[in-house]
């Protein structure tokens, strides 16, 4: 495994001891509230993080067949159903019991892996108000690895602005400058509406929920 595949590996790892500890923390109200997935609680994102822990690969194909060839039906179809049948204590554990697992998405590699990882962990810690449990460096890892079809693929007109984080060394394209934390300028990246003053600059409010 090369080098840089090796420290990829290291910071998933750490990421998920960083959620570990952050679920064990949750009471069962925190559980249950909104994520900043569409119509995902907590559970149900964590339900989804875990999926690739607690399923086979004829499980995953049979389940595709099931959801007609869509793999976003099947993950909203499972991450629901789970979350239902699951405790708050069982998928906890399956995070906590696989921190050292090996699975990448298909054709993402561990960074694959480490960007699935920290979005999920951020569209659950955000809206929280757990500011402080992403890590900057982490974020700062997915950021680097950003490439245009990832940012088509989310949908998102960054035309015309100039991204630039307040906490690490990283900007992104050019224009009116939009600044906020690196995590929260992710999220705008990945599609996810990000809450009134958390970004600054002209083009901000192209990005943000009203207040």
């Amino acid at each position: 495994m090369a080098e840089m595949d090796i420290g990829i590996r290291a910071a998933v790892a750490a990421e998920r001891r960083a959620q570990v500890a952050l679920y064990s923390s949750l009471s069962e109200q925190d559980w249950d509230r909104p994520s900043l997935c569409a119509g995902w609680r907590v559970r149900e994102v964590l339900a989804h993080i875990t999926m690739p822990f607690r399923y086979s690969l004829p499980r995953v194909a049979w389940e595709m067949v099931k959801a007609r060839g869509s793999f976003d039906r099947l993950a909203d179809r499972r991450a629901r159903i789970d979350a239902q049948v699951l405790s708050s204590a069982q998928l906890w554990e399956s995070l906590r019991d696989n921190i050292e697992h090996p699975w990448s998405p298909p054709g993402g590699g561990p960074l694959g892996a480490l960007s699935h990882d920290v979005i999920h962990g951020l569209d659950v810690s955000t809206p929280l108000g757990l500011d402080d449990a992403a890590s900057p460096e982490r974020v700062g890892m997915v950021l680097a690895g950003l490439r245009p079809k990832n940012v088509a693929f989310f949908g998102v007109d960054v035309g015309g602005v100039e991204l630039r984080a307040t906490d690490i060394a990283w900007s992104h394209g050019s224009g009116e400058p939009v600044q906020g934390r690196a995590q929260d300028l992710l999220l705008l990246l990945c599609g996810r509406r990000i809450a009134a003053g958390r970004l600054e600059g002209p083009a901000a409010d192209r990005f943000t929920t009203a207040a």
